[in-house]
């Protein structure tokens, strides 16, 4: 398991956010040119509680893509069919030659979602977790470049998320039941998720574990570190003193005044004076 977490990112001002994701957006692109001209196959797994922002992580990564060379992939709580034949499910959505399939939850649901809400039993649970790791060894000699993603956040940055979408005219739909009864069994989940990236983190598959608690940077890390996974042609990602210095509107507050598109000097001199 690795822990990702690109910390120089927290000093982005809004407008260099944009800007940033613009960067690693036409980067990614790149890599999705390379799958399809080289016949990758790609599947980027992103887990998490709800509410941990791996909708919008998605959504934010396939934006620019090339629509007919990307799927994506949220099967939702399975019916009786794919709840019985599991891995078979989740192996007719893996990616075909050239393309990136990104995973909205995955087959990992069964080593928390339905273990923890009661959707699968013991056996069928036990069955998995003794499975699984074989069985991406599997689709990697296939030709399968999987990449896992885990996004935590905490129980009180959830209840904020929750309360936000239920006040929301446009978002409280997506507060559900199942939502709320899941934040119930908090600790119950949180031993399964345990059980989870330490059983089935391997040298191949490796978890990657992301700090959700801000969007911002949970959005940019995840884009990162995908990009950072392949050797794709004229790769562009300068490493984080490199490409901090050349941002040019950091901002900072002091004291309720708020000094704006400053350079990445100019805003560590005015960190560093303000401070003493």
């Amino acid at each position: 398991m690795q822990i990702y977490d690109v910390t120089e990112y927290s000093k982005l001002s809004p407008s260099a956010y944009k800007k940033e994701v613009e960067r690693l957006q036409i980067e990614l692109l790149k890599l999705q040119n390379w799958t399809i001209e080289h016949k990758k196959k790609l599947a980027i797994v992103f887990e998490g509680r709800d509410a941990s922002g791996k909708t919008g992580i998605i959504n934010l990564m396939k934006r620019h893509l090339i629509p007919k060379h990307i799927n994506y992939v949220n099967i939702g709580i399975p019916d009786q069919k794919k709840s019985k034949y599991w891995f078979d499910t989740y192996r007719k959505e893996m990616p075909k030659k050239g393309e990136i399939t990104f995973f909205d939850r995955s087959w990992y649901s069964r080593a928390t979602v339905e273990i923890t809400m009661g959707y699968c039993n013991k056996k069928q649970y036990t069955s998995f977790m003794r499975r699984v790791n074989n069985w991406e060894e599997d689709l990697l000699n296939e030709g399968i470049e999987l990449r896992k993603i885990y996004l935590s956040v905490s129980k009180k940055e959830q209840q904020t998320r929750f309360k936000k979408r239920l006040k929301d005219p446009l978002r409280y739909w997506k507060l559900t039941d199942h939502d709320l009864s899941m934040a119930k069994k908090w600790d119950i989940y949180s031993f399964f998720k345990t059980q989870m990236l330490d059983r089935t983190s391997t040298q191949n598959h490796p978890w990657v574990v992301i700090n959700a608690n801000n969007k911002m940077l949970a959005r940019l890390s995840s884009l990162r570190f995908v990009l950072n996974e392949f050797n794709y042609p004229d790769k562009n990602l300068e490493v984080a003193d490199d490409w901090t210095s050349k941002i040019t509107n950091y901002s900072y507050d002091f004291k309720g005044v708020t000094f704006e598109n400053l350079s990445h000097q100019q805003f560590e001199l005015l960190r560093k004076n303000l401070r003493e």
